[in-house]
């Protein structure tokens, strides 16, 4: 395994969870060290797709960790360095839109700003129905910002739903491994 210390940010795009799921399992067998953070909405929200309550056990198995869901929990990040990359996934275009605009309200976005502090990788895997509407700013403005990176991403369903954008969430490994020296793994817009 990879001494490479990841926080797992899982915020309420609710119909990719299962996406993230998969995504966290592959992460715990690549890294020693991968600490869970959850948003107020994934934390508390039952949905058609599952309970909050099944989310987080799956998600404390997973990792073996207590989950970061506060902002006071989730502020020691960046003052005790506690992460070497922060990814962000599923990425909601609520949460695209509080980063870009330096909003932080939440565990997820106080991660992200403590995490920043430090210049260190911020992995972003969009999961947006909005993105390639009102959202598509908010993305423009992260791909323009340093330490930023995303999971490679496309439309999900551009006739059913032409404003949506997903990641590839099976390429967020490769993505924090560009990231981590720097890179925004290539392409970053899939076909």
């Amino acid at each position: 395994m990879k001494h490479i210390r990841v926080g797992f940010a899982i915020c309420g795009s609710f119909c990719t969870h299962s996406k993230a799921l998969a995504a966290l399992e592959h992460l715990t067998q690549v890294y020693d060290t991968v600490i869970p953070i959850l948003s107020d909405a994934s934390r508390s929200t039952d949905t058609r797709f599952g309970t909050a309550a099944d989310l987080m056990e799956r998600v404390a198995s997973l990792t073996g960790r207590g989950i970061i869901s506060s902002i006071r929990e989730a502020e020691p990040i960046g003052p005790k360095a506690l992460l070497d990359v922060l990814v962000i996934a599923p990425c909601t275009g609520n949460t695209a839109a509080k980063l870009a605009a330096g909003i932080t309200d939440g565990a997820v976005t106080m991660a992200a700003k403590a995490h920043l502090r430090n210049g260190r990788p911020v992995v972003l895997a969009l999961a947006s129905n909005d993105g390639l509407s009102g959202g598509a700013k908010n993305i423009g403005e992260l791909l323009n910002r340093k330490n930023y990176f995303f999971v490679p991403f496309g439309q999900d369903d551009p006739v059913q739903k032409p404003c949506s954008l997903v990641a590839d969430f099976t390429q967020i490994v490769p993505t924090i491994e560009a990231a981590l020296c720097g890179e925004q793994i290539q392409p970053v817009l899939l076909r």
